[in-house]
């Protein structure tokens, strides 16, 4: 059984179905998303569509993304609704086939509201410390406080623990590439920009990506 971890989708389905279409991952394999699977991109409800029905097949774990937190908030302030189309949530909107009208969150199934109540802050896995944006050194896992975990963006993250590797997206490489820090790993590799949605076995360091075209490319860190 294998470990792997996936980027953020940000409503790319066709890139994230390519992915599963490749046999790169198994069913037995624990596959690692690490949040943001709405926004920007154009099918969020078929990313979140599709999640709910494949966890039947695959072991899958779910990290909360800031996207997710800003969608969640959006349900019952018109300020944070603004702010939140304004940061991409207009085109989650627009794959639901609903507006901004004030009841717009009883449109959504109450099975999408479950999944992203039921994301995880992080997860720790063997070796391996999966999280949406980043940690703060010197704080426990319980005592992270919310900047970091979903928010804080960063040039040279900081190692967290000398004996666990940090698995991370968030911070977006618009070159289409993997931020490989050695203590840390970005795998938010700008799918939604025309750039590639990563799969990476953080075990072996194999990575697979895919595009919105179907195209993929394979590699090695």
């Amino acid at each position: 059984m294998a470990t792997f971890a996936i980027g953020d989708i940000h409503g790319c389905l066709a890139a994230l179905r390519t992915i599963f279409d490749q046999s790169f991952i198994g069913r037995d394999d624990l596959v690692v998303f690490l949040g943001d699977y709405v926004d920007r991109g154009p099918d969020s409800k078929g990313v979140i569509d599709w999640l709910i029905e494949q966890r039947r097949e695959y072991r899958f774990e779910f990290i909360l993304g800031n996207h997710e937190i800003m969608m969640a908030r959006s349900r019952n302030s018109r300020q944070h609704l603004m702010s939140w189309m304004y940061f991409g949530g207009t085109a989650t909107l627009d794959s639901y086939g609903i507006g901004d009208a004030p009841d717009w969150a009883d449109h959504i199934d109450r099975s999408h509201w479950d999944f992203i109540a039921s994301c995880k802050p992080y997860l720790e896995y063997d070796q391996f410390l999966f999280v949406h944006a980043g940690l703060e050194p010197g704080r426990s896992l319980e005592a992270q406080d919310d900047h970091h975990l979903f928010w804080k963006k960063f040039e040279i993250p900081e190692p967290y623990s000398p004996e666990q590797k940090v698995i991370c997206g968030h911070t977006s490489r618009k070159n289409g590439k993997i931020a490989d820090f050695g203590h840390t790993i970005c795998i938010d590799t700008y799918a939604y920009g025309g750039q590639w949605l990563t799969c990476l076995n953080v075990e072996t360091n194999e990575y697979l990506q895919a595009n919105s075209k179907g195209q993929i490319r394979r590699g090695l860190l």
